[in-house]
């Protein structure tokens, strides 16, 4: 019973975590029409007299863009809110806040107010600010070593999972009608409404409640509610291990992991893999799959289904590399994803470039879209978040999951307002530029990355600190370094 309570709060933390973050990247778009329709009419109704069209569209674009400036205040505030008020407090009120949100979406059209659905979309972002900051580190630290790779990849799962979702319920036939828009945004009212009401079941996290309480007897409860009533000895001793390596550090604030030299190159490595997420060109690859179906003269109907299948092979890749991760590793699914991703983009920008050419470069760049996104799932989509959940030790984490935010959240932003001039300027040979950042990622992580897979927070400080210090040889710490403790093990 325990190892299933173990996997049912992994599928508990995703629907209420990056599940709504990838939900309202992808479903904002589907009732674009009928969201400017409602501003409109409902100017006409106050005043009498129709917005002009350029207000109509900067209304728009304003409730697009500041769900994006809302999870960044969100994620801003979640690192001192998660450290005092521990992650599975906040993350239950995150769900009121996502539930609020969904009351004012969802009663926008019969208020006759689009102001609610303004408002409605801040603190969505606000909400799921505070949710995909805290569930790939609560995620993390629930996981036993030899799953950590696993439960950490389940992040990115759910995160496709929502895209997906958000593309099925937003076709026309479900929730995407004109009638039926305010309930399509409401949707995450429900995800957030089951982890409210589920979530106070489970434990918090072991290694919060000995590192950062203190309280050895929750902590051992923790560990037998959720990795079952086995040898869990060598856990618990690398466990109390970073406790006493952390018994003299406190926990510090953002600007001070920026400052930190012990932090410098994890710093450098979540720069890195964060930013090239942004920037690997997946965005370009979803906008150019429209024209490539279109191209290819498939049916105007059909396309929103092809669509669909793109986001599917994302989803798919994505619960492949949590079953890849622990076997590669999470250093050869970065770098070998990154560079797989750079052969793509070369053999599409001569795909899209030559189609008018040659009637069956249609086919390939349809093939190349889909081997992409295929490798973006296995590689960089899953492995970037179990990286950076494991490079950063307990205390560290919360401060360290701020810049992470803050990295994401701007870069979504402007990716958002920057992304449609550079596909003017340049066409398919955008391209190039992801497949320049693509090639410098792969050669920094090759060379910088040390692989993470099975080894102790200690044990991966100390592969850091050669770099951070640069020490040539750097002795990982024995049990006889740290106070001898009693071990404790939870076989009954």
């Amino acid at each position: 019973m325990a190892p299933f309570l173990a996997q049912l709060m992994v599928l508990v933390l995703g629907i209420g975590g990056s599940f709504p973050y990838g939900f309202h990247i992808s479903v904002i778009n589907y009732p674009s029409l009928h969201i400017k329709k409602f501003i409109n009419e409902t100017w006409v109704e106050r005043h009498g007299v129709p917005l002009p069209q350029e207000t109509i569209l900067l209304l728009w674009s304003f409730i697009v863009s500041i769900y994006g400036l809302g999870g960044l205040a969100g994620s801003v505030c979640c690192g001192y809110l998660t450290a005092k008020y521990r992650k599975k407090k906040c993350q239950m009120f995150t769900n009121v806040i996502l539930l609020v949100a969904a009351l004012l979406v969802g009663l926008s059209k019969r208020a006759g107010s689009f102001e609610m659905v303004l408002l409605g979309r801040l603190l969505y972002g606000v909400g799921i600010g505070f949710a995909f900051n805290i569930h790939p580190q609560y995620v993390g630290e629930i996981s036993p070593k030899k799953l950590r790779g696993f439960t950490n990849a389940t992040v990115a799962v759910f995160l496709t999972l929502g895209k997906v979702s958000g593309q099925v319920v937003g076709l026309g036939e479900i929730l995407g009608s004109e009638p039926l828009w305010p309930y399509l945004l409401a949707f995450s009212g429900l995800t957030a409404l089951i982890q409210l009401a589920v979530l106070p079941c489970f434990p918090d996290s072991p290694s919060y409640l000995l590192i950062q309480k203190g309280n050895e007897e929750a902590f051992l409860k923790a560990i037998k509610q959720l990795w079952g009533e086995g040898d869990h000895r060598a856990e618990i001793e690398d466990l109390k291990k970073e406790k006493a390596a952390m018994a003299s550090s406190k926990s510090l604030r953002v600007l001070e992991v920026l400052r930190s030299r012990s932090l410098r190159w994890q710093l450098y490595v979540t720069l890195t893999v964060m930013t090239t997420l942004q920037l690997c060109g997946i965005n370009a690859i979803y906008f150019y799959s429209f024209e490539v179906f279109q191209t290819a003269q498939f049916e105007e109907g059909l396309i929103p289904y092809l669509a669909l299948g793109v986001g599917l092979c994302e989803c798919l890749s994505s619960i492949l590399c949590s079953s890849l991760i622990e076997h590669f590793g999470r250093r050869p699914l970065l770098w070998g994803g990154y560079a797989s991703m750079v052969v793509v983009l070369a053999l599409l920008t001569v795909t899209l470039s030559l189609q008018h050419r040659f009637f069956w470069m249609h086919y390939a760049s349809v093939l190349l879209i889909f081997l992409f996104v295929l490798f973006y799932g296995i590689g960089p989509s899953g492995a970037t978040i179990s990286v950076m959940v494991e490079i950063f030790n307990q205390i560290f984490r919360p401060s360290a999951f701020v810049i992470v935010g803050i990295i994401n959240w701007m870069g979504l932003f402007l990716i958002g307002m920057i992304f449609p001039f550079i596909v003017e300027s340049l066409g398919p040979f955008c391209f190039l530029i992801f497949m320049a950042i693509l090639t410098v990622s792969a050669v920094f992580i090759y060379l910088f990355l040390p692989e993470t897979k099975g080894k102790s927070i200690v044990e991966i400080t100390m592969e850091f600190d050669k770099l951070n210090f640069r020490k040539k040889e750097v002795t990982i710490p024995t049990e006889n370094a740290f106070p001898k403790e009693t071990v404790f093990c939870t076989r009954l």
